[in-house]
């Protein structure tokens, strides 16, 4: 009989770690809450817009990640925006859309608890299609997610708790006129404006219309956390159009809250795995927070599944 192995989010980690467990034979379901598979490199689509709306580019230094770089850009999913920076194309969601292909997924499924039994584990989802007999269970979750998961099941990681995140405000504008950018993106070292990136001069972007997506500071972020979307509209809007050369007014704008967004201290580790339970965790806050990082963390948990 195969080995069957439930992952609990299908962003980088996730995904690296179910395709090292499929080409080892091994049986992968995946469970994401979101749309579509990828996390935070992902694209919102309105109406003729798109915006990279979490994630803005990546970077490939080891061997393993550069092999899977240049196989993604053989398949067209993947393109050089700039100097040793690289996005999805036409969008960053194409990244989780390709490694996703072939797995049983549920999709806007937020598993609300986990439970083992002598038939294996049992998987409760909210949209009451929950996935059982699983022999091996990996969360690829935030942290704070995966904590909350763990303890449904009465497993506990230490290291778990000592990981920081840093939240961040994202917001999207768009025209439907072409607007000459300064730079291809700009960084800013203070104020509550951290980074704005013109979406539209990524490669494979709409060539006739003109995106930006600006990132909040993270200190900003935090201090405003709660706020509506409208409120951070307000707050941030003028301040992000000084920065863009024109006086047309967007066309489009809008403002996304992630909770879970820069890992300002990682756990130290590259996964956990609790070879008794058959249960264990793995993200970029594991290692650091580049999308790298959830790759390389991804796969260590695979390898200690697979050592089971």
């Amino acid at each position: 009989m195969t080995a069957a192995v439930a992952i609990i989010g299908a962003g980088m980690a996730g995904l690296s770690a179910a395709r090292m467990l499929r080409d080892a034979g091994i049986s992968v379901t995946l469970f994401d809450k979101g749309r579509g598979l990828g996390g935070r490199m992902s694209t919102r689509k309105r109406d003729e817009f798109q915006f990279d709306h979490g994630a803005q580019y990546f970077t490939a230094r080891g061997t393993g990640f550069q092999m899977l770089t240049s196989e993604m850009k053989d398949r067209g999913a993947v393109a050089e925006w700039s100097d040793g920076m690289f996005v999805g194309t036409p969008g960053m969601s194409a990244i989780g859309r390709v490694l996703g292909e072939g797995f049983p997924t549920f999709k806007g499924a937020t598993v609300e608890a986990l439970a083992q039994s002598p038939h294996g584990w049992r998987v409760s989802t909210t949209n009451g299609n929950p996935g059982r007999g699983f022999d091996a269970v990996l969360l690829a979750t935030p942290a704070p997610q995966a904590s909350a998961l763990l303890a449904t099941a009465d497993v506990q990681f230490e290291s778990l708790q000592v990981v920081r995140y840093a939240p961040c405000w994202a917001l999207m504008l768009a025209f439907e006129e072409l607007v000459l950018p300064i730079a291809d993106f700009q960084r800013f070292e203070t104020g509550p404006v951290a980074w704005i990136a013109s979406d539209s001069s990524k490669p494979g972007r709409p060539t006739d219309l003109t995106t930006f997506v600006a990132h909040a500071s993270p200190e900003w972020s935090r201090a405003n956390l709660e706020r509506t979307p409208e409120e951070v509209l307000d707050l941030l809007g003028q301040l992000i159009l000084k920065q863009i050369p024109t006086t047309t007014i967007p066309n489009y704008q809008s403002a996304h809250r992630w909770r879970y967004a820069l890992v300002e201290t990682p756990a130290g580790q590259s996964c956990f795995w609790d070879t008794d339970r058959r249960i264990g965790a793995c993200g970029d806050w594991c290692l650091g927070g580049r999308v790298e990082a959830a790759f390389d963390s991804g796969e260590a948990a695979a390898r200690a599944i697979l050592e089971t």
